[in-house]
């Protein structure tokens, strides 16, 4: 079905990744003719420029950063700061609050895409303008932390509520110390992130996730279920293939070795390890006895990654084994036939670029919605394995990363053949025809449905849904079918 036209404004948090999957979005709904403002900062503007495939249709509006004590001047987006100082960055958006109020009344968009500045949906109904909170974390997530909130008699010995639809989805410990420590912490403004999260929830229109219901079917109805809002999914927005080649010293280097055997190792532009976890991740590549390429920002208190090295480390794995510490074309490196595993934080864009792959998956979390992301795909759909950590001090070790390389990289071992013929059938799954196309359609026409009156999820296709669960025979153990 055709959808007319519709005008969509989009503010996310400024984090490139959040900026960079909302303007994916962005070109995929003007590709179907649909108009869109994006609000990021000045500068980023022109480094994420090129990411803008429909000029004529996707209009970046450049946000100027206002000032905030404490906050280094030029710093526009989380890639420029220490995790610590990520409240005062939030603080500045929420001081462009006047400014987006003038770029809404001046633009009269039909909805407003946010994320994290919940005053966003109060001001949009203002000017009659339905508001989505949208986000780029996996679907689970939101259900997991959205079990807590509203848990009352949760099973004993469990820290998720009741209905939750995996229980094997679970926090250690330390894990459980950093739920409580996010709860409380102050992100921006004088309020706590929890509650800023929350009160956008409550507020907007509806929920919108880039997921789709064939891997996360039971948590969007149980989620669903919780809030009474509706929910909305995009599909997984995949990045359009680049047009560039690998730059030639990593595609000679990586050509050196034999097809599926190169561990890749990336936790993105914000995950930034200690001295020591830093050294226990690189001596366990060492200790693997494979070929390696890591790209890591250097550890706290580290100018660079080679200072940060263990003593010797560089001498020894010097044939095998490159550490670095810049921007590298992970689209790319991931499509070398010589890549055999890739090592993950398992953040939302990097995660599906993992399951686009033919890698097999080794998962370090660092986050707490990257945990929980990261024990679906390790224990429900088992496409993966997880790196193990001390369940009170979260310490993973040398050994427990080359434990973990050593499993997925048998190609006996029951568990690797298992593990490679789940991540084959997610893989075909989100590459079978249409598919992407068919959730991209199915979320404009519920948008449009709802420009003037309460916003609906469109019925599911259950018949298409179980054809696609048959034919890739998934096994969601644990959860509920869709």
């Amino acid at each position: 079905m055709d959808v007319p036209s519709m005008h969509i404004a989009m503010y996310p948090w400024f984090a490139i990744g959040h900026i960079a999957p909302y303007l994916q979005l962005s070109n995929k709904l003007a590709k179907r003719g649909h108009k869109i403002s994006i609000f990021i900062p000045k500068t980023t503007q022109s480094k994420l420029q090129h990411l803008n495939l429909f000029p004529h249709l996707i209009t970046i509006f450049p946000i100027n950063i206002p000032h905030v004590q404490g906050l280094p001047d030029g710093a526009e987006t989380t890639k420029d700061l220490d995790p610590s100082l990520f409240p005062l960055l939030m603080t500045a958006m929420d001081r462009t609050e006047k400014e987006i109020e003038t770029l809404l009344l001046q633009l009269k968009p039909n909805f407003v895409f946010f994320d994290f500045t919940h005053w966003i949906p109060n001001m949009a109904r203002n000017l009659g303008i339905k508001s989505v909170q949208y986000w780029v974390v996996s679907l689970v997530t939101g259900a997991y932390v959205q079990s807590r909130r509203s848990q009352t008699h949760g099973e004993e010995g469990s820290n998720i509520g009741l209905g939750f639809p995996d229980k094997g989805i679970k926090l250690q410990p330390h894990e459980e110390k950093m739920f409580a420590k996010m709860k409380e912490k102050e992100f921006g403004s004088g309020i706590r992130f929890y509650d800023r999260t929350n009160f956008g929830l409550r507020s907007s229109d509806a929920i919108g996730f880039m997921s789709c219901r064939e891997i996360e079917g039971p948590f969007a109805d149980y989620y669903e279920n919780l809030v009474g809002k509706p929910i909305l999914l995009s599909g997984p927005i995949m990045a359009e293939p680049s047009d560039s080649v690998l730059e030639e010293k990593w595609a000679d280097w990586l050509a050196r070795f034999k097809a599926g055997s190169v561990i890749y190792c990336a936790f993105g532009s914000e995950c930034i390890l200690s001295h020591n976890q830093f050294q226990e991740l690189l001596l366990g590549l060492e200790k693997s006895g494979m070929p390696f390429f890591t790209a890591l920002k250097p550890p706290h208190g580290f100018e660079s990654v080679e200072a940060a090295m263990p003593e010797g480390f560089a001498e020894r794995v010097k044939e095998r084994g490159i550490v670095y510490g810049g921007w590298v074309q992970q689209q790319l490196i991931l499509k070398h036939p010589s890549l055999g595993c890739f090592i993950t934080h398992c953040g939302s864009s990097s995660l599906l670029e993992a399951l686009l792959s033919q890698c097999q998956l080794v998962l370090l979390p660092n986050m707490l919605d990257h945990i929980i992301t990261t024990r679906m795909v390790s224990k429900s759909l088992k496409a993966g394995v997880e790196i193990q950590r001390g369940e009170e001090d979260g310490m993973f070790t040398k050994d427990s990363v080359c434990e973990a390389l050593r499993i997925v990289m048998d190609d006996e071992s029951e568990v690797a053949k298992e593990i490679r013929a789940n991540h084959t059938k997610l893989r075909s799954l989100l590459l079978s025809n249409n598919f992407e196309n068919g959730y991209i359609d199915s979320f404009c026409q519920s948008l449009h449905r709802g420009e003037h009156n309460p916003i609906e999820p469109l019925e599911p296709d259950r018949t298409r849904q179980n054809q696609c669960l048959r034919s890739v025979r998934i096994k969601l153990n644990g959860l509920k079918r869709v």
